[in-house]
């Protein structure tokens, strides 16, 4: 089934200045001196569209004049079709600011029309623009249909009902004749497909016929898809100057979106993202401050990664006003096809918990949220290591054995830190009671090449009935050695 949507930006010439999620501080928007579009409060003062500016400030002294920037509006275009390509690669960008998205393979993958509808315009929201969206069989039904204000027809005849009652003026080989079909009586597309087809190509040209025919399926449409970047790397210049942290997480956003659709565009899945943010230019102008997420899991889903920039952006503390966002994503990988089970575990799958960890690392700090390291070692303290979950556990760490009777000996299930020294009384180790000694002793001798330990390590039991992992340490150095007990280790 061939199926468009068609996405058209009407305030794209306002919105690359003042886009939905910021304050309306009254904009208006100039070409040739003339208002060429404005914001709603303006609007509401009296400023009308194609005012001289003259006019404009009368009616509203406080507005902020921007002249039209198409610069702007097409690196707008650009950032919006990366976005949308994680839900299509065929996408085209056609007249009028407006994308086209073949979206015909997508539909069961998102779980259909109405769906991926919602979800493309979700996307155009957060990315701060307002959109009109339509969907139909033909990609110029469909731009037809978004430029008049959207709608969907998904079947030809519906398409050809909505069509005909649209204005010809839609049509932009149409708009320089249209006085002359306006005097002989044809204002809608559907009079002018009734029009003798020699004698109208004669006077308006084939492109006017084209144009007509591909709307109505007549004859093939063809497109030049959009070609994502070969490398990552979206910036966002911001027209005011930003001091709270939390309130770059709008920018952030629209960039994550365009960072997604780079990776499915791609099929690959993010490890590691940098956000830069940049401070005010010139000669006293400091670096920009980086802000860097690592991922325990690749992933390729905004959701995740907005979750996790929040979370940073939250603790962030700003040195100096924030001019400009900049998204860098230098450490990818191929993207793992999803895999569902049949009988799916309880608790979540390995992803989600993996999700939990790093929000939690982005919220306390990767050195607060630890993962075991257990290395071949006799000695306790090397053994038992812990490290940031952000830090990968070398293979040959993971593989690594100890003697196989070692799982045999008693070991605590609180180690502490660090020893602690415990007091004798009448020759015996002493932890708020006198302690008896429980086990045989293990002996412990290693670290010839670095920290030499020598312990002879025991269970103890107290009069509380709690036993303790202790041992006595020996110290050959000295000709009569001294008897020193550490408290090394808690049994559950």
């Amino acid at each position: 089934m061939r199926l468009w949507i068609a996405l058209h930006l009407p305030r794209l010439p306002l919105e690359v200045f003042c886009p939905r999620w910021s304050d309306d501080n009254c904009t208006v928007v100039l070409e040739q001196e003339r208002v060429a579009a404005m914001a709603d409060s303006a609007r509401a003062a009296g400023v009308q569209l194609g005012m001289r500016r003259g006019g404009a400030i009368m009616l509203a002294p406080q507005a902020q004049f921007q002249q039209r920037a198409p610069q702007l509006e097409a690196e707008a275009m650009q950032a919006t079709a990366l976005a949308l390509l994680q839900f299509t690669p065929q996408l085209a960008e056609a007249e009028e600011a407006t994308l086209l998205l073949d979206i015909g393979a997508s539909l069961r993958l998102f779980g259909g029309i109405r769906a991926l509808c919602r979800l493309v315009a979700r996307s155009v929201r957060a990315l701060g623009f307002t959109g009109s969206l339509s969907c139909a069989p033909t990609a110029r039904g469909a731009w037809l249909l978004a430029r008049s204000g959207g709608g969907r027809a998904l079947k030809m005849a519906t398409l050809e009902r909505r069509l005909a009652l649209l204005p010809v003026g839609l049509l932009p080989p149409a708009r320089a004749y249209l006085d002359w079909m306006e005097g002989i009586g044809c204002f809608t597309l559907e009079q002018l497909r009734r029009l003798p087809r020699p004698g109208l190509q004669r006077r308006c040209g084939r492109a006017l016929l084209d144009m007509l025919d591909d709307a109505h399926g007549a004859r093939p449409e063809l497109h030049q898809w959009l070609q994502a970047p070969a490398s990552f790397r979206a910036r966002l210049e911001l027209f005011d100057r930003v001091e709270n942290a939390e309130a770059l997480l709008f920018g952030a956003h629209r960039l994550l979106l365009q960072l997604t659709g780079w990776l499915s565009a791609h099929q690959l899945a993010v490890e590691r993202i940098h956000l830069l943010l940049e401070h005010e230019r010139g000669r006293s102008a400091g670096p920009p401050t980086v802000i860097e997420v690592v991922l325990a899991e690749p992933t390729w889903k905004d959701a995740h990664l907005v979750r996790l920039l929040k979370e940073r952006l939250a603790k962030q503390e700003l040195d100096a006003p924030v001019i400009g966002l900049c998204l860098e994503a230098p450490q990818v990988q191929p993207m793992a096809p999803p895999s569902e089970s049949l009988f799916p575990e309880p608790g979540g799958s390995k992803e989600d918990w993996q999700r939990l960890l790093e929000v939690l690392s982005a919220r306390l700090g990767a050195d607060n949220v630890l993962q075991a390291a257990p290395r071949a070692d006799y000695r306790p303290e090397q053994a038992n290591a812990w490290v940031s979950i952000q830090e990968k556990i070398r293979p040959a760490d993971a593989r690594a054995q100890l003697p196989p009777d070692l799982g045999s000996l008693p070991r605590p299930t609180w180690l502490l830190a660090k020893p602690v020294q415990l007091l004798l009384r009448d020759h015996r180790p002493y932890y708020g009671s006198p302690l008896r000694i429980r086990s045989t002793g293990e002996r412990i001798e290693a670290g010839w090449w670095g920290e030499m330990q020598r312990r002879d390590y025991v269970m103890a039991q107290g009069d509380d009935h709690a036993y303790y992992w202790l041992y006595k340490e020996r110290d050959t150095s000295k000709p009569v050695p001294e008897t020193r007990w550490y408290l090394h280790g808690f049994f559950g």
